[in-house]
């Protein structure tokens, strides 16, 4: 894929690599120029003359979007790890989703600082199954703003990142999506890869539906939700009591909801220890015990307190046994993986793809 040939023919001093996690959450990069920074995976255009006013902007991004709402269109171009609307790409929706897309990738790429005269090369980590379609909208998304793209599967990037090649399990869990791969030595496929939709947002809605039902007359967001568990989401013995304070007919009202957090992001441990199952279960006999005993939880999701343990435990009782371990640093991992790999890909690949 390329961009337009005259640009692009302008572009003489050196190559700037990017490694980018495209979360439904956030979306991560790591550049070889050192840079790293992260944003919300939200893109907000003014509604209005006013808005357009108040705001003094096009277009906001991240935290900034999301505070904004009220006076934006917002968009949250990425959901269960995919484009949305990516299956119907002629409809309004899905022409608005794209730009969106494009100008989050942009605003990605632009954190990474990339200089005017050298060309950008970058790895996106998309979903283990993502579809043929979806792969091809999101590539569509970043012919805008770099030279030559490249996508891989993201559990794959994180343990490439880690050089954890062979005789690993890895468990990426993200907002959309929990994905799952075996590693044996060569490039995964199909057959080592599995998806559950059981993921962040999933967490959300158990905790919004149990918030319902126990805190009477507490109003709230699905974000006020995705904050309270991000700031208190555990499995197993509590660290703290989750106290939070919410809105009842107007009024601030505190509620303790320490265990619905529990038993909302308990809904975790079922579907992955299942799809590790899977994964042992259809590989070769001589070497299951290498896998189920080097499973690596990685992305947001593996920032939840006492899952690591919570998993383990579910797998020596249904498994008979296993090691479970959490990357070092969750929210940069498929980034800084995607990155490696850029950086391994022969020039000649890349030019291949531009």
């Amino acid at each position: 894929m390329t961009n337009d040939p005259a640009s692009t023919s302008a572009k003489t001093h050196g190559v700037l690599y990017i490694g980018m996690d495209l979360g439904t959450s956030r979306t991560s990069i790591s550049a070889s120029n050192g840079v790293r920074e992260t944003v919300y995976s939200a893109v907000g255009y003014p509604k209005d003359v006013v808005s357009r006013k108040l705001l003094k902007k096009e277009v906001l991004f991240g935290k900034e979007a999301i505070e904004k709402r009220l006076s934006l269109k917002l968009y949250k171009p990425l959901e269960k790890g995919v484009l949305k609307f990516s299956e119907q790409a002629q409809s309004p929706e899905a022409k608005e989703n794209l730009q969106a897309a494009k100008d989050l990738i942009a605003e990605a790429i632009r954190m990474a600082r990339p200089r005017s005269d050298e060309l950008v090369y970058c790895v996106i980590g998309a979903p283990a199954q993502a579809s043929m379609k979806n792969k091809a909208a999101i590539i569509e998304a970043a012919r805008a703003t770099v030279d030559s793209v490249m996508l891989c599967s993201e559990p794959f990037s994180v343990a490439y990142g880690l050089d954890m090649l062979e005789d690993c399990l890895v468990v990426d869990i993200g907002a959309g999506t929990t994905d799952m791969c075996r590693m044996h030595g060569t490039m995964p496929e199909d057959a080592d890869q599995i998806t559950s939709e059981i993921a962040g947002d999933a967490i959300d809605h158990e905790l919004a539906n149990l918030l319902t039902k126990q805190c009477k007359g507490a109003q709230f967001t699905i974000q006020m939700v995705k904050e309270i568990k991000e700031r208190y989401a555990y499995v197993g013995e509590a660290p703290e009591r989750a106290v939070v304070t919410l809105p009842v007919e107007g009024k601030p009202t505190q509620f303790d909801v320490t265990e619905l957090i529990k038993k909302a992001c308990m809904i975790l441990v079922p579907p992955i220890v299942e799809g590790i199952r899977r994964l042992i279960a259809t590989f070769d006999p001589e070497f299951q015990h290498r896998l189920r005993s080097r499973v690596l939880l990685a992305g947001g999701g593996s920032m939840i307190r006492g899952l690591d343990t919570a998993v383990e435990e579910a797998m020596a009782r249904d498994l008979g046994g296993g090691k479970v371990v959490k990357v070092d640093e969750p929210v940069y991992g498929g980034a800084n993986g995607a990155l490696k790999i850029a950086h391994d890909m022969p020039a000649e690949f890349w030019e291949k793809l531009r």
